[in-house]
């Protein structure tokens, strides 16, 4: 017995072209331009139809939002967070599984345990730009 897609819920697998242009933040005409011109894969169901896989979609998502590089730069880093503080990378250790980054922010320095990974991934060096996002419950004040 063949089971009727829309009443499993929510299944993964092939999208629409249009779900996926939205999801993509394209248009149909462009999915299917990339479609044709093969900058997307798809599969055609028995009656024709375009189907792209979710993969194709995961692969391009960050790579369309945003018009150009400065945008896309832009829109990854908007958070909520509101104290940002910028500096230059003082010392990256990585040892194990974690990563001691040491940023110098105005003379002063705040240094963070993040994982090896995130800090690969990032290829974090001493000497570039990065900014410190400091969240915390409590802030404390001390009279010096």
């Amino acid at each position: 017995m063949k089971k009727n897609r829309k009443s499993e819920g929510n299944i993964e697998g092939p999208l629409k072209v249009r779900d996926a242009a939205l999801q993509l933040g394209i248009s149909f005409p462009t999915i299917k331009q990339w479609i044709y011109k093969k900058k997307i894969r798809s599969v055609q169901t028995a009656g024709g139809h375009h189907r792209i896989p979710e993969s194709e979609v995961d692969r391009l998502l960050f790579r369309t939002r945003g018009k150009t590089e400065a945008q896309r730069k832009e829109e990854i880093r908007r958070v909520s967070g509101r104290n940002q503080l910028v500096g230059r990378i003082e010392s990256v250790q990585i040892s194990g599984l974690v990563a001691e980054v040491r940023i110098s922010i105005g003379g002063q320095h705040v240094t963070s345990i993040i994982t090896a990974r995130s800090a690969r991934e990032m290829h974090l060096k001493r000497g570039q730009t990065a900014a410190a996002l400091i969240k915390a419950t409590e802030v404390m004040i001390l009279r010096v």
